[in-house]
């Protein structure tokens, strides 16, 4: 079966800048293949580089958050948004960084009944309220968020990652983008 991975023009590998080619296969080689959503952004490069770049620098530290908390924001705020694609990727990523198969099906269906910390049930809470209702977001929101101990960086990586990945959705929203089958199963199942 052949899908489509955009509504609008993907660009042969060969095509693109040669930075913007090697961070695609780099992932090829960690994952063993290339997410749809490296190839579909691979359309306007600027972009692209601007969104790894971004998406780095929300998702790939250790400080204030744990990554599989940043997984956790991006998988219940994306099925909020019903972004299909962020909830099936980031939740693979999510298993693996939480080391838990069931959590990302949790977050996925009722955050609020998943098996997670009452700290996190107020991290998504949050990230809930700011994906879904931003404008009501009030100071007695994030003292309720001081009052879990987060500090006011980590607040700001919340609704960083709770504002990126709406953008991100709705760019899946737009150029129609699957998920890759692989994701389907990692960290569903020991690696053989």
């Amino acid at each position: 079966m052949t899908e489509t991975i955009s509504r609008f023009k993907v660009p042969e590998l060969a095509e693109l800048a040669e930075d913007v080619r090697e961070r695609i296969l780099a992932v090829q080689e960690k994952a063993g293949f290339v997410p749809n959503v490296f190839l579909m952004l691979a359309h306007r490069p600027a972009e692209f580089r601007a969104f790894f770049d971004y998406h780095d620098a929300l998702m790939e530290k250790d400080i204030g958050l744990s990554k599989a908390e940043r997984e956790m924001i991006v998988v219940a705020t994306s099925a909020a948004g019903q972004c299909l694609y962020c909830v099936i990727a980031h939740g693979a990523i999510l298993r693996i960084r939480a080391k838990n198969p069931r959590l990302a099906d949790q977050l996925a269906t009722n955050h609020r009944k998943a098996e997670i910390s009452p700290r996190q049930r107020a991290m998504l809470d949050f990230a809930i309220k700011l994906s879904t209702r931003g404008a009501e977001v009030d100071e007695a929101d994030l003292a309720a968020l001081r009052a879990h101990g987060f500090d006011d960086e980590a607040i700001w990586d919340i609704g960083a990652i709770t504002a990126f990945f709406s953008m991100s959705n709705r760019l899946v929203h737009l150029t129609g983008t699957p998920p890759n089958e692989p994701f389907y199963l990692m960290g569903r199942v020991p690696k053989a």
